[in-house]
């Protein structure tokens, strides 16, 4: 991978916490009522990405299930 190939993403912040997430965004990737889940404060919610801007549509109401 060159220089400017890894200029080109980004990793996807968590609105709430501002951690990094799991996923990795170039500037023309867009999400529409995207699920996402953060590892560090646990929550999750849908959002919408264009352009590198996050917009929460909704937080759901159910907990993440855990064993």
């Amino acid at each position: 991978m060159n220089p400017n190939e890894s200029e080109q993403f980004k990793w996807l912040l968590c609105p709430v916490c501002g951690s990094k997430t799991r996923i990795k965004m170039r500037s023309d990737t867009e999400l529409r009522n995207f699920p996402l889940f953060c590892p560090k404060c646990k929550q999750e919610m849908i959002i919408c990405v264009k352009d590198y801007n996050v917009l929460v549509i909704k937080e759901p109401d159910a907990q993440t299930q855990s064993r």
